[in-house]
């Protein structure tokens, strides 16, 4: 089964889609999220020379190899978005060859799917906001349909009520953003800005009772006394967990946030090394891990850290506000670990962007998504993204 072709292309802003092609006609897709040109240069400049003639089905061995080689050179975020990428590409062949879905090669199925909360999310077709595309600060627009920013704070009770109605376990919400973009917001967020927050997360719960959990996303932007501050205030609405209120960058200083928070931490998909997922783990910093497959280094390394966190008894919870393929990787290893207890989605995405860049979405019944049938991922790009007038990047034989 040998690689004959690489290509890379951006379908969407800040999206990089790349396909895996073979000499016996299968194509193995995969993806990443953030600086896709820098992604791409990594798997064309760097990757491609190893995998270019190489025999597809050795997963293990290229992962191996390549991450090895990136640490080398102190392999962190570009290096592993792009064995992310590939990963996902080489899975989807292997389950492909075998006619089989990936997560019945991971050991087959421990939950028939894994249960979703919804994200709030950013307005469809939204340009960056002014400087770049930086994490933590989408533009909220306008009321338009499934503007779930707009709709979390503007109509938080209708908002609640809709997700109930369809089913949805739980929701999350980053309504304390706005003070940490004031100057110095992550030092000082004052108790106007803490009322401010919490209004949509008052009218929410008034709204669904019990029947919906609340999480919140502070996106790394807090230190530490004002994310205990914004903690105080959430004790309020009895939140599932809290996500990325504390900057990750000390695993130290989130243990302390955790134990005097009272409240579950998800932490989270900013630490983007096994190493730092053990150096959670091992200092007891969280309640839930928080992964992005397409970051970690694909479903390989998604799945070794799935199962170290089973041998702490820490839950795991998927991450995806990015693209169809991390979904998917997500919903694979969710349905092979039974210790995977929640799936992140974005009702936007799932309803409306991922179907035009993908052939199949995965079903979501009673607010679980299910198991993909299909072989490999389930899914492949569309065609159209691969073609011109579309800038793709190739490596070949």
């Amino acid at each position: 089964m040998k690689i004959t072709r690489i290509e890379t292309t951006e379908p969407a802003p800040g999206l990089l889609a790349c396909r895996i092609h073979t000499a016996e006609g299968i194509t193995g897709c995969g993806e990443s999220y953030y600086i896709p040109s820098a992604v791409a240069a990594v798997i064309h400049d760097w990757m491609a020379p190893r995998l270019i003639g190489a025999e597809a089905l050795d997963t293990e061995g290229h992962w191996r190899f390549l991450y090895e080689r990136a640490t080398n050179f102190g392999a962190r975020g570009t290096e592993l978005r792009a064995l992310s990428a590939i990963d996902l590409a080489l899975w989807d062949i292997k389950g492909q060859v075998c006619g089989q879905p990936v997560w019945q090669l991971l050991g087959g199925r421990t939950q028939d799917g894994v249960r979703i909360y919804h994200s709030t999310g950013y307005g469809r077709g939204l340009p960056p906001a002014p400087g770049g595309m930086w994490p933590g600060y989408g533009r909220m627009g306008v009321p338009e349909p499934l503007n779930d920013y707009w709709n979390a704070i503007h109509e938080p009770a209708a908002f609640a009520r809709e997700l109930v109605a369809d089913g949805i376990g739980g929701a999350k919400l980053w309504p304390f953003d706005f003070a940490a973009h004031k100057p110095n917001g992550s030092l000082y967020v004052s108790p106007a800005d803490i009322e401010e927050g919490m209004k949509p997360f008052r009218a929410m719960r008034a709204a669904a009772g019990n029947t919906l959990e609340l999480m919140v996303d502070g996106h790394g932007f807090f230190q530490l006394p004002m994310a205990l501050r914004i903690a105080a205030a959430m004790r309020e609405v009895s939140p599932l967990c809290l996500e990325d209120v504390i900057r990750p960058d000390c695993v130290d200083t989130i243990r302390d946030f955790r134990e005097r928070c009272g409240l579950p931490l998800a932490v989270s998909e900013m630490l983007i090394s096994s190493e730092d997922y053990r150096l959670v783990l091992q200092r007891q910093a969280a309640d839930y891990l928080m992964i992005d497959p397409t970051w970690v280094g694909g479903i390989s390394q998604t799945l070794r850290i799935t199962d170290y966190a089973q041998s702490f008894n820490v839950p795991v919870m998927m991450h995806d506000c990015t693209g169809p393929l991390t979904l998917l990787a997500g919903i694979h290893v969710g349905v092979a670990r039974a210790n995977v207890a929640w799936q992140e989605t974005v009702r936007m995405l799932l309803r409306i962007s991922y179907p035009e860049l993908v052939t199949a979405v995965p079903a979501v019944v009673k607010g679980r998504m299910v198991a993909p049938a299909g072989a490999g991922l389930g899914a492949a790009w569309q065609d159209q993204w691969f073609q011109a007038p579309r800038e793709v990047r190739v490596s070949r034989i």
